[in-house]
């Protein structure tokens, strides 16, 4: 049995209206309405101004090689209600210095980066009014020029950890679930079946084989992430094989066919970094799309002292007490994931609250030899 400290549910920004998007022409008659916004991702980029997604009419771009319908905004969609996709910069006074539960973590993050609009006040680019039907479009690289015409002067091609950090939770959550779609159409074109090209359905959530009438659905990777705690109190971080020297951040793997998520953690961190677990309880999850994991999260104690990185995925494993890991960030010797990740969440949650990073820390980048070997070690160490 898993041992649950859950976290509180929230409601999404956006209804994703599955009965409504399975209907047949449901995508087209709404695009001919002419009343939905969409994000625009270029090269897994999207258009940004300021601290904010700008979302356009989809009529007014160039032709999309993909177009997904999102969902419909249930609240105003920059007002921080739901969707959380970093963790706080502050917490709550009665916190401070004690058991941080994550999911007061993340409470407090939809009260910290909220940006609460004017009641009535009308659509601003980063902004959905309530009852908006959002899409996202997909358009080819040469064709960011034109869409930049389209958006307000100061407008960028932005990835999401770029701009994580500064987005409003609504938007953060938009640009999860437009990534995630979008990089399982990129990636799934094909019939596994037989190989024949697949086509789009239920506005973008199915794609069917015409050969052989199979439906296929969007990939998820369930992926453990775990601080593991020794029996000092120490916090056991590691740092990846293809990450700078000084970063840090919670151990991470692959949940394999037949197991179950305890049995993962137990075997993962075993296989990493040679340290046996026991009393696994789970925290909390984070949607990660890259390209397609979701991240749930797990504390874990060992009686074990000793950590021995494998040389491939770890090649460095370092306990820290609570006094050292604090010195150690503001000093800048070490950076830890940011708060951008459940990671984060998960080493705040046993530090008992806020660990204030160091002046200037910068958004920690990886970089692997290629797009394949990226896209592994992003969805494997989701704690960037």
């Amino acid at each position: 049995m898993i041992q649950t400290e859950p976290l509180p549910w929230a409601e999404s920004v956006l209804d994703r209206a599955c009965g409504r998007r399975s209907a047949p022409g449901f995508l087209e008659e709404l695009l001919g309405r002419r009343e939905g916004k969409c994000m625009v991702l270029i090269g897994g980029r999207a258009l940004v101004h300021q601290d904010s997604i700008v979302f356009l009419d989809p009529n007014e771009l160039p032709a999309p090689e993909l177009t997904v319908y999102l969902g419909r905004t249930t609240a105003a969609a920059d007002d921080g209600a739901a969707l959380p996709a970093a963790f706080p910069a502050e917490l709550p006074a009665e916190h401070a210095g004690g058991d941080m539960p994550v999911n007061a973590l993340v409470n407090a993050q939809s009260n910290v980066s909220a940006k609460v609009p004017p009641v009535g006040a009308p659509l601003r680019y980063g902004q959905l009014a309530l009852g908006t039907d959002v899409l996202v479009v997909v358009l080819p690289d040469d064709a960011s020029g034109e869409a930049l015409t389209q958006a307000p002067e100061g407008s960028r091609l932005a990835g999401y950890r770029e701009v994580a950090l500064n987005l409003p939770a609504a938007d953060a959550g938009i640009f999860i679930e437009a990534s995630a779609i979008t990089n399982w159409h990129r990636t799934h074109q094909h019939c596994p079946l037989c190989g024949t090209a697949t086509e789009i359905e239920v506005a973008g959530w199915v794609r069917r084989c015409p050969a052989d009438n199979s439906e296929h659905f969007p990939r998820i990777d369930p992926a453990i992430i775990v601080a593991v705690v020794g029996p000092d109190d120490r916090i056991l971080l590691g740092g990846g094989s293809s990450w700078e020297t000084n970063r840090y951040s919670t151990l991470a793997g692959f949940v394999e066919p037949g197991e179950s998520l305890e049995q993962a953690v137990v075997r993962e961190i075993a296989e990493e970094v040679g340290v046996r677990l026991h009393s696994p309880r789970y925290l909390g999850s984070q949607g990660w799309p890259f390209p397609a994991s979701l991240m749930l999260g797990f504390t874990a104690q060992t009686e074990d002292t000793v950590a021995t990185p494998d040389g491939v995925e770890i090649s460095r494993a370092r306990w820290f007490s609570r006094a050292e890991i604090q010195q150690a960030v503001t000093a800048g010797e070490v950076v830890i994931s940011t708060r951008t990740s459940i990671a984060r969440a998960l080493i705040e949650h046993w530090y008992g609250g806020p660990i204030q990073d160091a002046a200037g820390t910068p958004v920690p980048a990886v970089q692997p030899k290629s797009a394949m070997q990226r896209e592994h070690a992003e969805g494997k160490a989701s704690g960037a």
